[in-house]
């Protein structure tokens, strides 16, 4: 089969994608957004549930799998990679999601996460970030901020995060993007995911409103959105904020220190300003946006870098079949081949 053949759309509703389970999550919880972002989003993609495969690990975003209707697979702790590449390799017609968490996809699962990347398996991977230990009780995990009071850093975590889209990008990600749970655009940036080929990786911050509530207030909330957030889409300038909320502002390149600054944007007059028009094939500036510190910076959202190579299972089919080429598939034949001997006698004969 080639790879890039896209698979043929199916007509379903998001009601189609729901399933029989009672969905149960933390009452407020943002898992519960996501999910309806993704059961609105399938239908508009034309999945078809009977080629369409959830894979998740462990924690309370790898609930998942139960509450989408199609094949589903909760594995175990940090796995749920090498299951969706083993699914992928074994069928690559089937449409594979794989769902994790900032623990399981970043902790003991970064191992498996680095080498999906790498590999670039045609899968969609969405890590949902709240920046702490849900499901075990809200210890802090490997994003949390500098600082978080949690079960095992009473007086405050001492690690420094790690970034989840400058990980994925570092182990040879080719789709990179971020959204939130409750945001109106997640749904276009999990079309963006499936359109790619090959691995897409998709940060969501997803609030956990029990042990880290409101944690991404500062850029999520309907006060501060307008200018906290920088949407960045292919071809268009890098803008935020608005007249509204204390002017326009820009991302524009420092060539002298070859890094981000942000810059005011007079009368709309983007150009004047320097503003970096976004391309999402750049992966230098695609670093840089990923890094931006949050405080002197906005949050960088959408999609941030996407640039497709060939597939893991699309050059693995392909050197299986050069392999295979004009040669009999004859076990029989195999196992006869070159020296061959007899054992006789028994147990009993000496030695």
């Amino acid at each position: 089969m080639n790879d890039m053949t896209p698979i043929a759309k199916f007509q379903t509703t998001m009601k189609d994608w729901e399933t029989d389970q009672e969905v149960r999550w933390c009452p407020g919880c943002g898992d519960y957004a996501i999910l309806k972002a993704v059961q609105r989003t399938l239908p508009e993609i034309g999945a078809d549930p009977s080629k369409t495969v959830f894979v998740s690990g462990i924690g309370c975003s790898s609930r998942f799998p139960y509450y989408v209707e199609s094949y589903g697979f909760h594995t175990i702790h940090g796995r749920a990679p090498a299951f969706a590449t083993g699914i992928k390799l074994a069928n690559p017609e089937l449409d594979v999601w794989l769902v994790t968490g900032d623990g399981d996809g970043m902790s003991i699962g970064g191992n498996h996460t680095m080498h999906i990347l790498r590999r670039n398996v045609n899968t969609q991977i969405l890590l949902f970030n709240n920046e702490i230990y849900g499901l075990t009780k809200g210890q802090y995990s490997p994003t949390s901020r500098l600082g978080t009071n949690s079960p095992t850093s009473p007086l405050g975590s001492v690690d420094r995060p790690a970034l989840p889209c400058a990980f994925a990008l570092g182990a040879g990600g080719r789709f990179i993007a971020r959204a939130y749970d409750v945001s109106k655009d997640l749904g276009s940036v999990l079309k963006a995911a499936h359109a790619h080929q090959g691995a897409a990786f998709v940060e969501i911050f997803q609030n956990c409103i029990v042990y880290n509530k409101d944690r991404f207030d500062d850029f999520t909330a309907k006060g501060v959105a307008d200018q906290n957030q920088l949407w960045v889409k292919d071809g268009e300038p890098m803008l935020f904020g608005s007249v509204k909320s204390g002017g326009v502002k820009g991302i524009a390149l420092d060539i002298e220190t070859l890094s981000l600054k942000v810059v005011d944007v007079v009368d709309g007059d983007w150009q004047a300003a320097g503003v970096i028009v976004h391309n999402v094939k750049n992966r230098a500036i695609a670093h840089m946006l990923v890094e931006m510190p949050f405080g002197p910076f906005p949050m960088a959202l959408g999609v941030i870098y996407d640039d497709p190579r060939p597939t893991y299972e699309q050059t693995t089919l392909e050197q299986d079949a050069k392999a295979r080429a004009g040669k009999e598939a004859n076990l029989a034949k195999l196992l006869g081949k070159g020296q061959t001997w007899t054992v006789s006698g028994t147990a009993a004969d000496p030695i």
